[in-house]
């Protein structure tokens, strides 16, 4: 078992160097490009690469190419890092919209970009709302990024861009039931568990090894065994992401501690508070998702979800969907490289602290 904050195996890091590479070049030459034409357009170009090449972990390409090398492809094919580039751009589409949506106001330590665009309005005192031209700019990088992870997919094979299609759809499902939840509060457990699937489990680990599968011309053989593995998984990252959500810390996670209370996120974590606890502990968890929510607020309610076994609840529970993923790729019919690559990648997503 990989201990609580260690650092990314060689199995994520050594295709991290190979995947940022290539998108330096993508993103350099489409500056370059269209600098030519405007400079301004220059600078949403460059926020798409500060977040791209930034400190992000890498771990959808790494799960598409090791479920490409499990279904055979050779390692140092250049195809699967153009498609695990494209994994990274579709990842900045999301999160740049992720953050709008959210009103969030860093992302990995950074102001995020709706934030730098409005600073940038008000500072040069343009006319207009400052906050809805910064919006307006980050859904326009965002679009930017999820152009260019298509055409970095176009020369895939139809069965690895059918799942891309799919997984595409799937984030967008899980996102609208995710800004649903919010807006409702009090999500139940099971509700709760299936935004998370969609909204980020899915697309991270299950779907980038159906593309990697897809790559190598043999998704229809690996599938059931990907999906046994993928599923449990995906769903054990997100739920270590809410609790880094809660409970992270800032100078590890880039984020504010507390940001899923205050925005009211529905996590399983919150939703079996909410079905274990009465009286003044019910009370206090109304909080969630006030704005206002202050810091001796937030510490109250990390009290409240450790002593009422929430965050007991959810760590046992990505302790269960890991050994699941683990046990079903330890039988799966795949190279013994890809399948210790696979579990040493579960081991370090179920533990991590960022």
């Amino acid at each position: 078992m990989t201990p609580p904050g260690a650092a990314p195996p060689p199995e994520v890091t050594d295709i991290a160097v190979r995947v940022r590479r290539r998108l330096d070049e993508v993103l350099a030459v489409e500056r370059a490009r269209w600098s030519k034409v405007d400079t301004d357009l220059a600078l949403p170009l460059d926020a798409v690469a500060r977040l791209v090449l930034g400190s992000g972990k890498r771990l959808r390409p790494a799960f598409c190419h090791w479920g490409f090398v499990a279904a055979g492809g050779d390692p140092g094919d250049d195809r699967v890092v153009d498609v695990g580039a494209a994994f990274e751009l579709l990842h900045a589409f999301a999160l740049m919209h992720d953050d709008v949506m959210d009103g969030s106001a860093t992302r990995r330590g950074e102001p995020t970009i709706h934030i730098e665009f409005a600073d940038r309005h008000a500072d040069q005192g343009w006319r207009g709302e400052a906050r809805r031209f910064g919006e307006g700019v980050a859904i326009l990088a965002g679009d930017l990024a999820e152009v260019f992870a298509d055409r970095l997919m176009s020369a895939s094979p139809p069965a690895a861009i059918a799942v891309w299609e799919e997984l595409k759809i799937e984030v967008n499902i899980g996102q609208y039931l995710d800004v649903l939840g919010t807006a409702r509060g009090g999500t139940d457990f099971e509700t709760a568990r299936r935004i998370s699937r969609y909204k980020s489990g899915k697309y991270t680990i299950e779907r980038p090894l159906h593309v990697g599968a897809a790559l190598a011309g043999r998704l229809d053989d690996l599938q059931g065994a990907l999906s046994d593995y993928g599923a449990p998984l995906g769903e054990a990252f997100q739920l270590r992401d809410d609790i880094l959500g809660v409970f992270g810390d800032r100078a590890v996670t880039g984020k504010p501690v507390g940001d899923d209370l205050r925005e009211g996120k529905p996590t399983p974590l919150l939703a079996v508070a909410v079905e274990r606890c009465r009286g003044d502990d019910a009370e206090l968890l109304t909080r969630v998702g006030a704005p206002d929510l202050g810091d001796d607020e937030v510490a109250a309610l990390q009290a409240l979800l450790e002593s009422c076994g929430a965050r007991e609840v959810v760590e046992v529970t990505i302790g269960e969907l890991t050994d699941t993923a683990v046990n079903h790729i330890g039988q799966a019919p795949v190279p013994p490289e890809a399948s210790d690559a696979l579990i040493a990648l579960a081991h370090y997503v179920a533990a991590r602290d960022s």
